[in-house]
């Protein structure tokens, strides 16, 4: 198109010109406008700190209930989760933890990585791409023919840690904000399909109600569950999801998860 507006002048010299020899040199690579270079930030990594890149999905709650995902988990989502989290830790060796829980997932890079040079618009990015072009291709490995209506999105951010003691405390306030938000879900949804309440009647339920959390261990207690009350029945909630662990122990080794039970009972 460009050739035809040219005529034949600008032909010949616009063919001559394409018959060169490509060069890479500085001296072809530099131009006038290189300057803008110089508006781009350094976000380059603190060295020494860990790197964790956690990312989020993206507006999930629409996207869980156009899809029909299971109330209060979907084993099938949590599987896909879980599975697009081992591509990216198969993808990137330095990660050595990956947490999730829910629509989110953490991965902590060790402190001597050098990936992409440490540069936090890099690492995050790829991350979050890796993270979700794997969870629309592994869909229908979990979902079969389900359709994938539209693809989901995943926002991402990079935190540093200097410690080993300040990572352990970001995974523990992780830890501690599934235990919070899975068991008010788990109760909050047998109120409503076993107990037959509306979704208002069983948040007004779950806010008068005082409820106390006993942690036992899994061994004792095989047969027992959760019960909440509801007037003067108590419906039993078998068990409380939690979060996969997924742990690179070597990079020479295969990637494990590990499953973390806990029993609670609530008072009311």
């Amino acid at each position: 198109m460009l050739i035809e507006r040219l005529g034949a002048a600008g032909r010949s010299c616009f063919e001559a010109a394409s018959l060169r020899p490509f060069s890479s040199s500085s001296a072809m690579a530099k131009s006038k406008f290189e300057y803008v270079r110089s508006f781009e930030t350094d976000d380059t990594c603190l060295r020494n700190c860990y790197i964790v890149v956690r990312l989020d999905g993206r507006n999930f709650h629409k996207f869980a209930e156009q899809h029909h995902f299971a109330k209060p988990n979907d084993d099938r989502a949590l599987g896909l989760m879980s599975k697009s989290a081992r591509s990216v830790m198969e993808e990137l060796e330095d990660i050595t933890i990956a947490y999730g829980q829910s629509d989110e997932f953490s991965f902590v890079f060790k402190r001597t990585t050098t990936w992409f040079k440490r540069r936090a618009s890099k690492l995050m990015t790829h991350v979050a791409s890796q993270f979700s072009s794997s969870y629309v291709f592994y869909w229908k490995e979990f979902f079969g023919e389900q359709p994938l209506l539209y693809p989901p999105g995943f926002d991402g951010r990079v935190v540093l840690y200097p410690t080993n003691r300040n990572l352990r405390d970001y995974l523990s306030w992780r830890q501690a904000d599934c235990h919070i938000n899975n068991l008010y879900n788990t109760a909050f949804w047998t109120l409503i399909q076993k107990g037959g309440l509306t979704t208002t009647q069983a948040e007004d339920r779950l806010k008068i109600s005082q409820v106390m959390l006993l942690l036992e261990p899994l061994q004792a207690y095989k047969e027992e569950g959760i019960y909440v009350q509801n007037g003067s029945q108590y419906i039993k909630i078998l068990w409380v999801y939690h979060p996969i662990i997924t742990i690179k122990v070597n990079p020479n080794e295969r990637i494990i998860e590990v499953f973390f039970f806990t029993l609670y009972f609530f008072y009311i």
